[in-house]
């Protein structure tokens, strides 16, 4: 199996994980997106930090000479959650996944085409269209008893392009401090775990209802243990093998999962755009799977 393969499969692996994230949130309404978020990031970014230790002394003056880069990375590891979720709770649960994770493989195009001048092929070009059609598809409304809008689209608008962009930026420092000789561990460790100490005083500030009961307890676990420290491990494996622009491109798998997940477990219904738009989003996911010459 070629690198980019196994980079692929691990950053879908990932987004499989992260898919998670909305359906067992909803199983705690009591507490808010932005404890949520911000205790998920904040853990499990200070556990990848934790694993990172030996490799982190090891890298110490690379990453100081590349602290520029470390800084766009922690500083947008602690604003995107707190985007990504603000969006969601402002303009609905649709469009802010839809304007969060579509915006982030074009933006993350625009930083490796402006900053390391390099040419993107076609197929990425037709794998992103594809990624970003299904998933607009997948999250117009599916019915009459579709959810309304959140009480503030333009603001939740806004967010989600300072989500899709604080996750393109951080992608793109990791994989730009790989290149530059700093190890995939020590990249992450550094990344998140400077991050998530930006996120404390977030966490300190709404976390008290995640300490009202055991399910709460669980599920901020699941989510910072699951999806953010496993799935964060394995989205570095994959950016170690592929471009930040293709791995961004991938996890536009996630919002495909939630939604599966919202049929099977909460009992959401998906209508025909969504079903077309679930098997749009498979298409995008094949262009990058077939292997390269």
């Amino acid at each position: 199996m070629s690198r980019h393969t196994t980079g692929v499969l691990a950053v879908l692996t990932a987004a499989l994980l992260w898919g998670t994230t909305g359906t067992a949130a909803s199983l705690v309404s009591q507490v808010g997106a932005l404890a949520i978020g911000s205790a998920a990031m904040g853990i499990g970014g200070l556990l990848q930090a934790l694993i990172a230790l030996p490799a982190l002394r090891r890298s110490r003056r690379t990453l100081a000479a590349r602290r520029g880069m470390l800084v766009l990375g922690a500083i947008s590891v602690a604003i995107y959650p707190l985007a990504f979720y603000g969006s969601m709770r402002l303009g609905g649960v649709a469009l802010g996944t839809v304007i969060s994770l579509a915006s982030a493989p074009l933006l993350a195009a625009v930083l490796e085409a402006v900053l390391d001048r390099t040419r993107l092929r076609g197929r990425w070009f037709v794998a992103a269209a594809l990624g970003i059609i299904g998933s607009i598809l997948l999250c117009l409304p599916q019915g009459p008893a579709a959810p309304p809008a959140g009480p503030n689209i333009p603001l939740g608008v806004i967010l989600g392009l300072i989500a899709g962009a604080t996750y393109a930026a951080y992608s793109y420092a990791v994989r730009r401090m790989m290149r530059h000789g700093i190890g995939r561990s020590a990249s992450m460790g550094a990344v998140f775990g400077c991050g998530a100490l930006l996120l404390i005083p977030v966490l300190l500030a709404t976390g008290a209802p995640i300490l009202s009961g055991p399910a709460p307890l669980a599920v901020t676990a699941y989510m910072a243990l699951i999806p953010m420290f496993l799935g964060y491990l394995l989205f570095g494996f994959g950016l170690a093998r592929i471009p930040a622009s293709t791995a961004t491109m991938l996890t536009l798998s996630e919002p495909a999962i939630a939604a599966v997940l919202a049929v099977l477990i909460v009992g959401e219904h998906i209508g025909p755009p969504g079903w077309i738009g679930l098997g749009i989003i498979g298409l995008s996911l094949l262009a990058e799977l077939v292997p390269r010459r």
